[in-house]
């Protein structure tokens, strides 16, 4: 099929006004990790790899998962963001997507319990069955200490010369983990009630909004379709998405299934 034969999804390649910036198209390239962020050399294989796409004509990128904490780790050593030391590493990336034409947002990821390593936390200390590392409950000291570390990592992604992030809510990681009843057993301002198990979320999009300034790109990760007992019932993922919005997204990108499902 041809990409000028779009009668069923007639707008799929016209341009998408966002207020501050313009996608040529809308179609997203969606977040995969490609092993090569922390291969020696990877980040010039990163940027030959993602401008290609770009020169192809994708609207916008998603780049694999970067944690914006040690905690947040999906390995020992994996990519995280969180110095400008981290941040110059990824110009070579955003430069060459750039000079294809293209715009490239960076996801957040927070691995939460499906960290591979000891140092995971989650909203309770519920083990996932994929992974050996039984995760320790986060305080409400170290919630606030993550959120901060979310919206500094969104600003290291703005230094390095992304266009946008894409916050990780969904697959079942960290955020996903504090929404959800499955493993959300916490009786303070953080798990109970919707609006305390939302409230993760809402604050990490808020505060990551407040941190960048309104010119910047902030995408969600919203689990449409979680496929776990214990999951998100659609009343409360619609309801997530309305306050996700009202909290500063730009844009909605739906994901489905936990990796245990």
């Amino acid at each position: 099929q041809k990409m000028t034969d779009t009668v069923a999804f007639p707008h799929l390649l016209t341009p998408l006004d966002l207020g501050f910036t313009t996608l040529k198209n809308r179609t997203l390239m969606g977040s995969m990790h490609l092993g090569l962020e922390e291969e020696k050399g990877g980040f010039d294989k990163l940027a030959a790899f993602y401008a290609a796409r770009a020169k192809g004509g994708v609207g916008l990128i998603v780049t694999g998962g970067i944690a914006p904490n040690r905690a947040g780790w999906v390995a020992p050593f994996a990519g995280r963001m969180t110095s400008n030391r981290h941040a110059k590493k990824h110009k070579v990336i955003t430069d060459a997507v750039h000079a294809e034409g293209g715009k490239i947002c960076m996801q957040i990821l927070h691995s939460g319990r499906y960290g591979y390593h000891p140092l995971a936390v989650s909203a309770s200390p519920v083990k996932a069955p994929i992974s050996p590392f039984k995760p320790r409950a986060l305080s409400a000291r170290g919630i606030r200490s993550t959120i901060k570390d979310y919206a500094e990592c969104a600003n290291y992604a703005k230094s390095a010369g992304y266009d946008g992030v894409e916050i990780m809510g969904s697959e079942g990681y960290l955020i996903n983990q504090f929404f959800c009843e499955r493993t959300n057993f916490r009786t303070d301002e953080w798990g109970g009630s919707l609006e305390n198990r939302a409230r993760l979320a809402i604050e990490v999009v808020r505060q990551t909004r407040k941190r960048v300034g309104p010119n910047f790109i902030i995408i969600y990760r919203l689990s449409m379709l979680d496929l776990v007992e214990g999951g998100a019932p659609w009343e409360e993922v619609v309801y997530l998405a309305k306050e996700i919005e009202k909290a500063g997204a730009t844009l909605i990108n739906t994901g489905i299934g936990w990796h245990e499902a």
